[in-house]
């Protein structure tokens, strides 16, 4: 089965809605820098990519943010469409935040691609890919 969902207009349910509310549950936990949360929502395998061409793995994904190394003070997310297919699904969406990496002020506007997969009833994070939007 295919649910195709965007932010505005669409009236969410089902798996589509339980993504979303993950999406959601993640980015809080990245606001939050709850490295409890961060681990249990993401696969020990993750892949997740900055828009430097940086990889990090699971354990550095969850350490960056919780040494402050990645700080995110607020993450607004626009554009966002989701897509499920059985147990996969892919998310896509602008990220505009405010941070203070390093203990310095700053703001980040991302195209995010997340690969989400469907474990035990629950929505773990697999992968994400982050390139800078096209001029």
């Amino acid at each position: 089965m295919l649910f195709m969902v965007g932010v505005a207009g669409y009236s969410q349910s089902g798996p589509a809605e339980s993504v979303k509310e993950a999406v959601s549950k993640l980015n809080k936990a990245m606001i939050d820098a709850d490295g409890a949360t961060l681990y249990k929502m993401t696969y020990p395998g993750l892949s997740y990519g900055h828009s430097s061409g940086v990889i990090q793995n699971q354990k550095e994904f969850v350490e960056g943010i919780t040494s402050g190394r990645s700080d995110f003070v607020s993450i607004e997310l626009s554009e966002q469409t989701i897509e499920v297919v059985g147990n996969t699904a892919s998310v896509r969406h602008i990220l505009s935040a405010k941070t203070f990496d390093n203990k310095v002020p700053g703001t980040v506007r991302l195209e995010i691609l997340l690969v989400w997969v469907k474990n035990k009833g629950q929505w773990k994070l697999l992968a994400r890919q982050a390139v800078k939007p096209a001029e």
